[in-house]
């Protein structure tokens, strides 16, 4: 019977191996040459490639355009239809070809170089065709393939991957690239959200729960059901909020012999809650407040306390901030 673990960890074995033995070879390597090429480069840089070397090159591509580095792939196929015209002066391309000699690519280069476009080529070979056509070689040979054949590409598919996050990270390095630029390319991330979603585009400003201080519990409560916040605010005759009633301090009430519904809400209510005025804040430091406070309502007020709007957590966790 097989044991799927041991080939698991043979498999992982054998393509760290490479990793290691190539970074214990990166000296070799003109990876500073190609980095100040990418980063001096004017255009995009086109990352290119067939089969399985296509595949790592969409995503090395799609690294470097999320990394600060202007990049998209081109099929060398669509390339020679019609598509070469998505190159142009000032671009750089970097072309991936395990064996340096894949027939699409091969026929690509010719058109590449008569533009005098910059080439940088990665391949197993300096001797291949394509190492020849290059301004820059990387090598990214393998002894061994986690395929027990030693055919299908694994381990030289994982090396070339990781040379192009070697290429993207220095490159973010050189550029001094920061957690806000990550965040400017992924605004719909989690970490976009936290640093650009403000209180004042999730805050609630319509329809909210509020009652004067002279209510009775029972329509405070009608006001709570009505508002689905959980919560019933209380202002004086002037609209300025003096008391929070939340659905806990509705329940503790519940616990004491002097309880009646006809009593006042404010008499069971917290006084004095925690409000903010900064509704430009971050959402994300208003979870902090939220959390440090024990609190599910975060009240906005203006500079004479009146109540612009209410952050409840809920709304904070659907946006996607934790």
């Amino acid at each position: 019977m097989m044991n799927f673990n041991e080939i698991a960890k043979e498999v992982l074995e054998i393509e760290a191996a490479e990793l290691m033995l190539a970074a214990n070879n990166i000296s070799t390597f003109d990876l500073e040459k190609a980095v100040d090429l990418i980063y001096n480069c004017k255009g995009k840089v086109v990352v290119t490639g067939v089969g399985k070397s296509g595949l790592i090159g969409a995503k090395i591509a799609a690294t470097f355009a999320s990394t600060g580095t202007s990049a998209f792939f081109l099929h060398p196929t669509e390339a020679m239809h019609g598509d070469l015209g998505m190159i142009a002066k000032g671009d750089l391309v970097l072309a991936i070809s395990y064996s340096g000699e894949s027939g699409e690519l091969i026929q690509l280069l010719p058109h590449i170089k008569r533009f005098d476009i910059p080439l940088i080529a990665m391949a197993k070979d300096s001797k291949s065709t394509l190492a020849k056509y290059s301004d820059i070689f990387i090598n990214i040979s393998v002894t061994k393939e986690a395929c027990p054949l030693d055919a299908a590409p694994t381990s030289s598919t994982t090396l070339t991957l990781a040379m192009g996050d070697v290429l993207a990270v220095c490159l973010m390095k050189k550029r001094d690239f920061k957690k806000e630029d990550f965040a400017s390319f992924h605004p719909g991330g989690s970490l976009g959200k936290r640093l650009f979603l403000k209180i004042d585009d999730l805050l609630r400003k319509d329809n909210l729960p509020i009652v004067s201080r002279e209510t009775k519990i029972k329509d405070a409560i009608v006001a709570m059901s009505e508002g689905r916040l959980g919560n019933v605010l209380i202002t004086d005759e002037n609209n300025k909020l003096i008391a929070i009633l939340s659905d806990g301090d509705l329940r503790r009430a519940l616990m004491q012999e002097n309880f009646s519904i006809e009593n006042s809400a404010l008499s069971i209510a917290t006084k004095n809650p925690k409000t903010i005025k900064e509704k430009e804040m971050l959402a994300s430091d208003a979870i902090t407040i939220i959390e440090e406070y024990k609190i599910q309502l975060l009240i906005v007020t203006d500079s004479e306390n009146r109540v612009v709007g209410v952050l409840h957590i809920h709304d904070l966790i659907e946006a996607g901030i934790k």
